[in-house]
C-alpha cells in the first residue's frame, strides 16, 4: 500500500510533463584524457558501462512510472562527448618544460610534478571559459542532434567532465526572464522600460553574449553592453540567438555527475557576492519547475570525489535563494555514500570496473531524489533514521 501511494503521490507530481519515447546518455570526459591511448580508456570504459546502466534503468519498474513511460527505451549506442583534444596543444606546451626540469630535479619532486600535470593541468584550462565557450556550442550541437531524433538526453559528467555539465547547463539552459534580468542589472530606466514594451522568449547566457547584448567576465560578472542604443538594436533579434546558442526547452532529461570534483573549484559559487550566484539560483529554479534533475553519485572511496551539496527540500531551496518555484517537478540531489569496494587509490577510475555498483546507485539515487522531494512520507523516514 505504501509503494502504490508513493506511486500516485510522484505521478501526480509529474503528470504534466511529456518526454520523448527515446532517451540518449551522452558520456563526458575528464581530466588527462588528451592522448590516443586515454581517449581509448574513456570510450571502453564508457561502452562496459552503458550496457549495465541502460538494463538497469530499463528494468525498474519504479524510474518507469516516474518518467511516466510504458516501456522506457535507453538507445543501444551510447553518445560519447569527448573533448580532451581540445588541450592538447597546451598540454605539450606544458610537458615540454617539464621535461627541462628533469635533469635537475630529485626523481621523486619530478614524478610528483608530472602526476599533477597530468591529473590538473586539463581540469584548470578548461574552466577558463574562452577554452569552455566552444565545447558546451559543440555539446548543444550533440544535443540537437539527438532531440532532431526524437530522443531526450540524460548527460553523464565524469570527473572534470562535470564541468562541462555544469556550465552547459547554467549557460544554455532558457531560464532566463529578460524583463527580469535587465530589473536587476545596473542600466538606465529608459532601456528598463524598452524591454518591458518589447518582450521577448526566456534566453540563455550563451545567447545574451551570441547577441552581443553583454558578457560573462571572468570574476563571475554579467556586464551588459555600454552602448545602450546597440543594445536595443540587438535585442530585438535576441529570439534568433536564442534559437541558435540555447539548449531546446525539453531536450536535456538531467545530469548525472560523477567521481565528481566540481565544488573543489567551483566553491567560489558560494559566495554571495559572486554575481553568477544570480544566475544559478535562476537555473535551479528552472530546473525545478520543468522536472529536469541533477544528480550526483560518488564511490565514497574515491579521493577526488566531492559532495556537491547537502540535500535540500524545494522548501529549503526556495527560503535559501529567495525564491518561488511554481509547481515544482525536479529535483538536485547528491549520493556521495556509494561503496565501489575498490582500494582509494583505485577508486577513481573504478565506476566503469565497478559498474554494477554504479549503475545501481545511479537508478536508485533517481528514485530517492524525486521520493526524497515529493515523498511526505519518505521524508519523514530520513528525518526519523537521522535522529
Amino acid at each position: 500500500m505504501k509503494k502504490i501511494l508513493t506511486g500516485i503521490l510522484i505521478f501526480a507530481a509529474l503528470q504534466s510533463i511529456s518526454y520523448a519515447s527515446d532517451i540518449s546518455f551522452v558520456y563526458i570526459n575528464g581530466s588527462n584524457n588528451n592522448n590516443e591511448k586515454m581517449k581509448n580508456w574513456f570510450e571502453k570504459g564508457v561502452k562496459k558501462l552503458h550496457p549495465a546502466i541502460k538494463t538497469r534503468f530499463e528494468e525498474d519498474e519504479q524510474v518507469k512510472q516516474l518518467m511516466l513511460q510504458k516501456e522506457m527505451n535507453i538507445v543501444e549506442e551510447p553518445v560519447i562527448f569527448f573533448w580532451g583534444d581540445k588541450s592538447k596543444t597546451d598540454f605539450d606546451f606544458v610537458t615540454e618544460r617539464l621535461d627541462l626540469s628533469k635533469d635537475f630535479s630529485p626523481t621523486v619532486a619530478f614524478q610528483v610534478r608530472k602526476l599533477l600535470t597530468e591529473c590538473l593541468h586539463d581540469a584548470i584550462w578548461v574552466q577558463k571559459f574562452h577554452h569552455m565557450l566552444p565545447i558546451i556550442q559543440n555539446l548543444n550541437e550533440t544535443v540537437k542532434q539527438e532531440y532532431a531524433k526524437g530522443r531526450t538526453v540524460i548527460l553523464y559528467g565524469y570527473s572534470a567532465g562535470t564541468f562541462i555539465t555544469y556550465e552547459y547547463l547554467v549557460n544554455t539552459l532558457p531560464y532566463i526572464n529578460l524583463q527580469e534580468l535587465f530589473q536587476y542589472l545596473n542600466v538606465s530606466e529608459d532601456l528598463k522600460k524598452f524591454i518591458q514594451e518589447n518582450p521577448r522568449k526566456n534566453t540563455c547566457i550563451t545567447a545574451l553574449e551570441d547577441a552581443k547584448i553583454g558578457t560573462m567576465t571572468a570574476d563571475g560578472k554579467f556586464v551588459s553592453n555600454n552602448n545602450e542604443n546597440s543594445v536595443k538594436e540587438h535585442y530585438l533579434n535576441i529570439d534568433t540567438s536564442t534559437e541558435k546558442v540555447c539548449s531546446p526547452p525539453g531536450a536535456v532529461k538531467g545530469a548525472v555527475n560523477f567521481a565528481s570534483p566540481l565544488v573543489l573549484f567551483y566553491s567560489d559559487l558560494a559566495d554571495s557576492n559572486y554575481e553568477q550566484t544570480y544566475f544559478n539560483k535562476y537555473m535551479l529554479k528552472y530546473i525545478m519547475e520543468n522536472g529536469l534533475f541533477l544528480l550526483t553519485v560518488n564511490f565514497r572511496e574515491d579521493p577526488l570525489a566531492f559532495p556537491s551539496s547537502q540535500n535540500l527540500t524545494y522548501e529549503e531551496m526556495e527560503k535559501i535563494t529567495g525564491l518561488s518555484f511554481a509547481d515544482p517537478r525536479g529535483f538536485v540531489y547528491d549520493n556521495s555514500g556509494v561503496w565501489s569496494w575498490r582500494p582509494f587509490f583505485m577508486a577513481h577510475t573504478s565506476y566503469w570496473s565497478a559498474r554494477k555498483q554504479f549503475s545501481k546507485a545511479v537508478v536508485k539515487s533517481v528514485i530517492e531524489g524525486y521520493r526524497f522531494q515529493y515523498d511526505p512520507l519518505y521524508r519523514q523516514k530520513l528525518q526519523s533514521d537521522n535522529l
